[in-house]
């Protein structure tokens, strides 16, 4: 079985060659063995759902995660993000109370934030796939390189990206962004072992929004729509 779903056709020309390099083949006889004898998330068809739901040319913002959630039907192919039903990380109920008090947006009843990565928000992990409840894993094994990419190919963009980096390992990315086109919005980690060292209060969403208008881009909707049961 392939080790990887297919790569979204808007990400092909940008990503296509890196499967053709000795890092993308290790990383598939990896994943390969994990998935023989270990169950990995997020499932199989998901590994790509960041690129899916955003293509390459509709990106406006990236907001830069680390590791896939490790506990069962958490994650699902987008940083920061579980499926509907499931209960909101530490993270992202901290990410909910700064998007409430910097724009006053409700507080959804989930946190499943597809309707952000439709609206232009690329949310992607620097690495894609984790062994169940072993967190970082797969770190180390070709991910990274493989995100690198990706975030050279949004580093590409004509028109002005907004790169948010929370925490020190999302601010190494920093040195892969053109900031005379581009603009980088970072603070601490949401997680609640540093969000009240200046996650809080950071207003993010304000600064992109601000960002964007700035260079006549659209502002993102911030909000999330309640999802039944």
């Amino acid at each position: 079985m392939n080790p990887f779903p297919p790569l979204p056709q808007s990400w092909q020309p940008a990503l296509a060659a890196e499967f053709e390099q000795p890092y993308m083949n290790k990383l598939a006889e990896f994943l390969e063995a994990e998935r023989a004898t270990h169950t990995v998330f997020p499932p199989l068809e998901q590994t790509f759902s960041a690129l899916e739901f955003t293509p390459l040319d509709q990106v406006e913002v990236m907001i830069l995660g680390q590791d896939p959630y490790h506990g069962p039907g958490q994650a699902h192919g987008l940083a920061f993000s579980v499926r509907p039903g499931v209960r909101v990380p530490p993270s992202l109920v901290n990410i909910f109370r700064e998007l409430n008090a910097d724009l006053g947006v409700p507080v959804p009843n989930h946190g499943y934030l597809e309707a952000w990565a439709r609206r232009g928000v690329l949310l992607l992990n620097t690495v894609l796939t984790v062994r169940a409840a072993q967190a970082n894993s797969h770190k180390g094994k070709g991910w990274e390189r493989f995100t690198d990419a990706v975030i050279r190919a949004v580093n590409e963009r004509p028109e002005r990206v907004v790169f948010v980096l929370w925490g020190a390992h999302a601010q190494k990315k920093a040195s892969l962004i053109d900031t005379s086109r581009h603009a980088i919005v970072q603070s601490v980690h949401p997680s609640p072992l540093s969000a009240s060292n200046g996650f809080f209060g950071s207003r993010p969403f304000s600064q992109v929004n601000a960002l964007l208008r700035e260079a006549g881009r659209p502002e993102i909707d911030w909000s999330l729509p309640q999802l039944d049961g």
